[in-house]
């Protein structure tokens, strides 16, 4: 079998972390929204912040996690 590249080792755990991190992301905006009681449309914005905030951090940690262990041989 061949290795995966570097790049694309990086690509897969941006996107393994954006879907983690949109879940979660909707989850926890959720949660908030209700908890703060935000006023109705607001909850749409307010939700969706948390949730592009969420995968963009999921999606850089687990990419440079990907970055960190490329060059290892297992």
């Amino acid at each position: 079998m061949a290795k995966d590249s570097c790049l694309s080792r990086m690509a897969a755990g941006a996107a393994v972390g954006g879907a983690v991190g949109c879940a979660v992301g909707v989850m926890y905006g959720s949660f908030e929204a209700i908890r703060c009681k935000v006023p109705g449309v607001e909850k749409i914005r307010y939700v969706g912040q948390r949730t592009i905030g969420s995968a963009a951090v999921f999606s850089l940690f687990l990419s440079a996690g990907a970055l960190i262990h490329c060059g290892k041989s297992y």
